[in-house]
C-alpha cells in the first residue's frame, strides 16, 4: 500500500478499512507514519490483537482459530455458509436489513475465492497491532457494531478508546460485522460527517 500511496503522490488522504483492512490501516500508520494521512477510518475494527495469550488476557481462544481452519479445509462452502451467516446476523437481521439476494451474493464472491487463501487468511487475522495503535497521531473513526460475531467487540472495539489518542467511536446498537450493509443509516452519515470535519 505505501509503494501505491506513494506512486500515486496521494496527499491528505483518508485512509479507510473494513474487517482485515483495518489491519492495514493500523500498520501502515504504524510503520509510515501520517505524514501523507489525515484521518482514518476502522470499520468492524480488527485490532488490537485477537489472539488470546497470557498478555492478551481478552484476545479469543486459539482453539477458535484452529476450528476455523478445520472447517475450511473440511467443507469450505459450508464453513462460508456459517460464516456469512454470522458475518450478516441473518437469525436476527434477515429479511429486513439482509435480503436472501445480497447474502447469496456475497457467498458467490467468498466461495469462488481461492482455497488457499480462505485457509491461510485465518492466520493473518492473529497479527498483533497493540505497538502500531499508539503511533496513530491522526484523527481516526472506529464504526463497530456491539453484536458483531465476526471480530468481537469486546476483544476489538472496546478496547480501542485506550490505545488511539484522537479516536471518535461509532457503536452501532445490534450491529453484525458488516454494519456498512445493514445499518447504512448510522454508518453513512458517521463516514461523511468524519469526513466533512
Amino acid at each position: 500500500m505505501n509503494t501505491l500511496i506513494q506512486y500515486l503522490d496521494l496527499r491528505d488522504m483518508m485512509l479507510a478499512g473494513f474487517s482485515m483492512g483495518t489491519g492495514e490501516v493500523t500498520r501502515y500508520l504504524g510503520t509510515y507514519g501520517s505524514g501523507r494521512v489525515a484521518r482514518a477510518v476502522l470499520m468492524g475494527a480488527i485490532p488490537p490483537f485477537l489472539l488470546k495469550t497470557p498478555d492478551n488476557a481478552d484476545g479469543v481462544d486459539a482453539s477458535v482459530f484452529d476450528g476455523i481452519k478445520a472447517a475450511v479445509v473440511a467443507d469450505r462452502p459450508a464453513y462460508f455458509k456459517d460464516f456469512l451467516d454470522n458475518f450478516y446476523n441473518v437469525d436476527v437481521l434477515r429479511p429486513a436489513r439482509i435480503s436472501d439476494h445480497a447474502w447469496q451474493s456475497s457467498f458467490n464472491v467468498a466461495v469462488a475465492a481461492s482455497a488457499y487463501a480462505a485457509h491461510a487468511c485465518v492466520d493473518t487475522w492473529l497479527t498483533d497491532f497493540r505497538a502500531d495503535l499508539p503511533k496513530i497521531d491522526v484523527p481516526v473513526l472506529l464504526v463497530h457494531g456491539d453484536a458483531d460475531r465476526i471480530l468481537p467487540y469486546p476483544a476489538t472495539a472496546a478496547r480501542l478508546p485506550a490505545l488511539i489518542k484522537d479516536l471518535t467511536v461509532v457503536t452501532v446498537e445490534g450491529g453484525p460485522h458488516n454494519i456498512a450493509w445493514t445499518h447504512p443509516e448510522i454508518v453513512n452519515p458517521a463516514l461523511l460527517d468524519f469526513l466533512a470535519e
